[in-house]
């Protein structure tokens, strides 16, 4: 078992590095690794298709069946538009679309935030004639920012929900003390001033004196559903697992649907379908398996022990451990399984230290949510938007992505820290 283990360890770790080295085999690189681990027995064949994380493919997929209908009917250049109105440069441009698609994700899944708001980014940059890169990693990283603000933003936020019996008001307003929204919130703020800095050289100035003129509403319509529903969702008790991905995926057929009604065009619609970013697809579902087999073989668990020992019974020194040991960790590993092991963990240590547990809860949150921004396969938006960008000519290097995400995660994760402490210690 030790043997296996460690062999798990040494081709996950050579999984990364293929990663980083041959960026334009991703898929192939993580499928290779998610085949050798059933082969060899880290993961059980009859597993792996309860690791992988189907309802984010189904969002992925599903969401984008619609997007290229939504480019198409001018809706995202008309935003742009909007945008480019009030913002007084580029700079200032990427600043305002990176809030945007945080506010978004707060209330709905980042995957589906990053979908959503990405082709206006897009929009904008080819209206300016600029590289997109910069701009969709901005919202890509923006949008896992958030999603620990709310009950609903993110899988791990509903995760110590459920666990910690706390309502969607608690994570505002908990026990007489502000929530974690707060501490999102300042580490958001934070986060401005680190995107002047970097952008600090694009103060060209825009205008836009065009009006688009949008040609159809029905993809926009469906994207607005998409939002309203997956946010009823969200309150919604025992739901399914798969109830998000369901609903990107009825919302986009519905759209595909209504536009072929209306013109008749099967070739559109297999043009559609063969345009989805399915080494996307494929890049997760490999790493959900790699990540289920070290899952598997102890090795989440086995760090979770690592942290909880370091910390001992400093408490200050435990919240520390949490917090930046998870935003190590989740740089590199799925955020899901590790909180779920983590959760029970913190909660014995602080039953035996005979102290409440919020402020590891809020920790181990900040920490695991905001740690998947440092790299590009961190989490599973920043692999969506990096498809896009694919997708659209660009090859995302790994010190493209780290430019950005790295300044973004440390300016978020102190804010949050201090507050925190300050406040729940």
């Amino acid at each position: 078992m030790e043997s296996m283990k460690i062999l798990a360890i040494i081709l996950f770790v050579l999984m990364y590095v293929g990663l980083i080295v041959f960026p334009k085999k991703k898929a192939f690189i993580a499928l290779s690794v998610a085949a050798a681990y059933v082969i060899i027995g880290i993961l059980p064949y009859d597993r792996v298709l309860e690791v992988v994380d189907w309802n984010v493919l189904l969002m992925i997929f599903g969401t984008l069946l619609l997007v290229d209908y939504f480019i198409e009917s001018k809706m995202p250049n008309l935003i742009a538009d909007k945008i480019l109105a009030i913002a007084p440069n580029v700079m200032w441009v990427t600043i305002l679309m990176s809030l945007f698609s945080g506010l978004i994700s707060a209330f709905i899944d980042n995957v589906a935030t990053l979908l959503m708001v990405a082709p206006v980014g897009l929009a904008v940059c080819k209206k300016l004639n600029i590289s997109p890169v910069a701009m969709i990693i901005s919202i890509a990283v923006s949008s896992n920012l958030q999603g620990a603000a709310t009950l609903v933003g993110d899988t791990t936020s509903i995760m110590l929900g459920a666990y910690a019996d706390m309502d969607f008001i608690d994570f505002f307003w908990m026990n007489g003390k502000p929530g974690i929204f707060f501490a999102v919130e300042i580490g958001a703020l934070l986060v401005v001033p680190i995107m002047m800095f970097l952008f600090r050289k694009d103060k060209y100035p825009v205008t836009s004196k065009d009006v688009t003129v949008v040609t159809d509403y029905v993809p926009s319509i469906m994207m607005i559903a998409h939002v309203v529903l997956l946010m009823i969702a969200s309150f919604i008790p025992g739901k399914p697992a798969l109830t998000n991905g369901i609903i990107c995926l009825v919302c986009s057929i519905i759209g595909m649907v209504w536009e072929y009604a209306k013109d008749h065009n099967k070739e559109r619609v297999k043009k559609v379908i063969k345009n989805v970013d399915y080494e996307t697809v494929f890049l997760l579902t490999g790493l959900f398996i790699v990540i289920g087999g070290i899952t598997n073989m102890g090795v989440i668990d086995d760090v979770a022990a690592l942290i909880v020992k370091a910390g001992g019974n400093n408490l200050f020194l435990l919240f520390t451990i949490v917090v930046w040991g998870s935003v190590l960790i989740s740089a590199f590993v799925d955020n899901i399984p590790y909180v779920a092991t983590m959760l029970p963990v913190l909660q014995g240590v602080t039953t035996s230290l005979g102290i409440e547990p919020y402020l590891l809860y809020f920790g181990l949150l900040c920490g695991a949510t905001l740690g998947g921004n440092i790299t590009p396969v961190g989490a599973s938006c920043n692999i969506a938007g990096v498809g896009m960008l694919r997708k659209e000519g660009y090859e995302v290097k790994f010190t493209d992505f780290t430019r950005i995400g790295i300044p973004f995660t440390l300016a978020a994760v102190i804010g949050g820290y201090v507050f925190l402490w300050v406040v729940w210690r």
